[in-house]
């Protein structure tokens, strides 16, 4: 069985994070282990919401992982602070980690800060450049490319085309908050792909980022291309998402049982 390496915060509701991406690996047939960043869960009295976990923790489940299981790829999620980026990306070259997923988490899905301030140019400087592909959704996009405003297709296409230049070897930007279908580009510094699925009405995709990065580090770790990856990847996404749970309290999650159970949605691919 191969085996897929995440790297983020662990989420207490069990819809996004850490969570998300052993469900999926577990899911798409390939064995899953966890180096957590960072815990998400809001205390009841003093409002906190995230608690970092020290570099001695987190170096140590990566030595554990790393020297005892094996990795065939591995993805990062939210990463929070300057000084664990610079870890982690100090520590990549010394694991000959071949697949690498770079998902950009900046903000949740109500816009909370998931990346501590002063901690962008270590992402851009030192993490990026190592990626086989990154995964920003449009904010996060933007964020990277200055504030620029994505709002169409073209938008996404030339931002694409721009976060290239930061030295992954290819950029996925996810079009989910564009109107009408649910569109996404894949570059690949020649090459440009959109990715059609059907918009689904709800707001229940607590975790579809996550698992849309889990995905794709799945299908690597397979030995699937990355376009193989990510398309595949799309209908494992848009089949959770068709099928969510929902919540009372909260916007609910995706079901990462639909994929296997409910079959693949159709996905148009075009080329540019």
């Amino acid at each position: 069985m191969k085996k897929a390496c995440t790297i983020a915060g662990s989420a207490a509701r069990g819809g996004a994070g850490i969570q998300a991406d052993i469900k999926t690996f577990q899911e798409l047939g390939v064995y899953g282990t966890s180096t957590i960043t960072a815990f998400v869960a809001t205390h009841p009295e003093t409002k906190q919401g995230i608690y970092t976990q020290s570099l001695e923790v987190i170096e140590a489940q990566l030595h554990t992982i790393h020297s005892q299981i094996g990795i065939d790829a591995l993805k990062t999620g939210m990463l929070f602070t300057k000084e664990i980026i610079e870890l982690i990306a100090d520590w990549l070259p010394t694991a000959n980690v071949q697949n690498i997923v770079i998902d950009p988490v900046m903000f949740g899905k109500v816009g909370t800060a998931l990346m501590e301030e002063g901690a962008m140019s270590s992402l851009k400087d030192y993490l990026l450049p190592q990626a086989t592909i990154i995964t920003p959704n449009m904010p996060e996009a933007e964020y990277l490319l200055g504030g620029r405003q994505l709002k169409s297709v073209t938008d996404l296409q030339d931002a694409a085309h721009d976060l290239h230049k930061l030295g992954s070897q290819h950029v996925l930007v996810k079009g989910g908050r564009l109107n009408g279908p649910a569109l996404d580009v894949l570059y690949d510094g020649v090459r440009m792909l959109t990715l059609e699925a059907p918009r689904i009405d709800t707001i229940h995709t607590n975790g579809a980022g996550c698992s849309y990065s889990a995905a794709i580090t799945a299908g690597l770790a397979q030995g699937l291309s990355v376009e193989q990856a990510v398309i595949q990847a799309k209908k494992f996404v848009t089949a959770g998402i068709r099928r969510a749970i929902p919540f009372e309290a909260v916007a609910g999650a995706i079901d990462h049982r639909a994929f296997k159970e409910v079959g693949e949605d159709s996905v148009i691919i075009a080329t540019k």
